[in-house]
């Protein structure tokens, strides 16, 4: 099980830095049906980094790229939540298929939070916690996220890829 994981903010670094830690997100690899959750990992990224209202991540442990994810301001209502300013999206959440089974889902989705609380607070911005939606089929995913502390709040059913679980963590 792992012990650590980082999460790398790719706004925050310079050009090369960022260009290094996109090539490690481009080495991603989705386990055999992830594609139905979770988008391809260095589209997301790009994409985080193309509009404001999203920060994406990249996760490390033990010094290397082990997956991705983005918060979202303002958009908690493509979840499935009753607003969109009172929680943060946590989106295209993936762990590389090599590196899953070792912890590291439970470990970044709470770390997500914490950074999450943390921009809150320096922005003002009063989210109160950080919400997604995870499709009912993915079951790795929902028991990763109860074990980082989110709590189901129901379903929703505007997802693409069928039925989906609400699950929120507040700060």
């Amino acid at each position: 099980m792992a012990t650590d994981v980082w999460l790398i903010s790719l706004q925050d670094l310079d050009d090369d830095a960022r260009a290094i830690h996109l090539e490690a997100v481009a080495g991603l690899e989705m386990g055999p049906g992830q594609d139905r959750f979770v988008g391809d990992p260095l589209r997301m990224a790009l994409t985080g980094l193309a509009e404001e209202s999203r920060r994406p991540y990249v996760i490390e442990s033990a010094g290397r790229a082990v997956g991705v994810l983005t918060l979202q301001a303002a958009a908690a209502r493509l979840a499935g939540w009753p607003d969109d300013h009172s929680a943060w999206l946590l989106r295209g959440f993936l762990i590389d298929r090599r590196e899953q089974g070792r912890g590291l889902g439970p470990l970044a989705a709470a770390a997500a939070v914490s950074a999450a609380q943390k921009l809150t607070a320096r922005h003002h911005t009063g989210e109160a916690g950080v919400v997604l939606s995870v499709n009912e089929a993915n079951a790795a995913g929902l028991s990763a996220y109860r074990r980082a502390g989110f709590v189901d709040r129901g379903q929703y059913t505007g997802g693409q890829a069928g039925p989906q679980r609400i699950m929120f963590r507040s700060f």
